[in-house]
């Protein structure tokens, strides 16, 4: 790839290797405003955020261990902690939610992709910050616990953890396949 767009990789980083500092209540503003410019249809902004850090982080780990437990009362105990460590491993965690409304014109797929986009703008924006960010799902996301105990509505669906922070360790650029192998053209 010709050097000049290597800016335009977006690349995760790890959450065990996301630390302190993690965006202050300004500089978030300014990465979720950036999510909201998502391509939308019909601008319903069909989405919210729920943002976890401090404290906070300490109850979704116990959240996330409960709902391990009620999944599978027989959990190995190594998993079980695996699960509980997971909001503990980034000071910052924005929980983007897909939040469809009734809608004759624009299907829920559309708004879940919509979703979807803001959630990658999140990630976009807090690299262009300087910040390291990942975003995860697993089987807490689809839990039902999970997401009754975050306050989703049984129409809302999680779409995915983002795990933000300064990262203490430098990145690579991932190797991308050649993007000639992808393109096809319909004459």
């Amino acid at each position: 790839m010709n050097d000049s767009l290597k800016h335009l990789q977006r690349k995760s980083t790890p959450a065990r290797a996301l630390t302190e500092p993690a965006p202050d209540d300004e500089q978030l503003q300014h990465i979720l405003q950036a999510a909201m410019s998502a391509p939308d249809h019909g601008r319903l902004y069909p989405y919210r955020f729920i943002t976890i850090r401090g404290d906070a982080r300490y109850r979704l780990s116990e959240l996330f261990g409960r709902a391990v437990l009620q999944r599978d009362p027989d959990v190995d105990e190594i998993y079980l902690q695996k699960q509980k460590d997971k909001p503990l491993r980034s000071p910052l965690i924005v929980v983007v939610v897909a939040s469809p409304i009734r809608s004759e014109k624009i299907p829920e797929i559309e708004q879940i992709l919509c979703a979807g986009a803001a959630a990658h703008n999140i990630l976009l924006a807090s690299n262009a910050l300087g910040y390291g960010s990942i975003w995860l799902t697993g089987a807490n996301a689809y839990d039902p616990m999970v997401c009754r105990e975050l306050g989703l509505a049984d129409s809302e669906r999680i779409i995915g953890f983002i795990y933000i922070g300064t990262p203490q360790l430098e990145i690579p650029p991932r190797q991308l396949p050649d993007v000639r192998d992808y393109i096809g053209s319909w004459e």
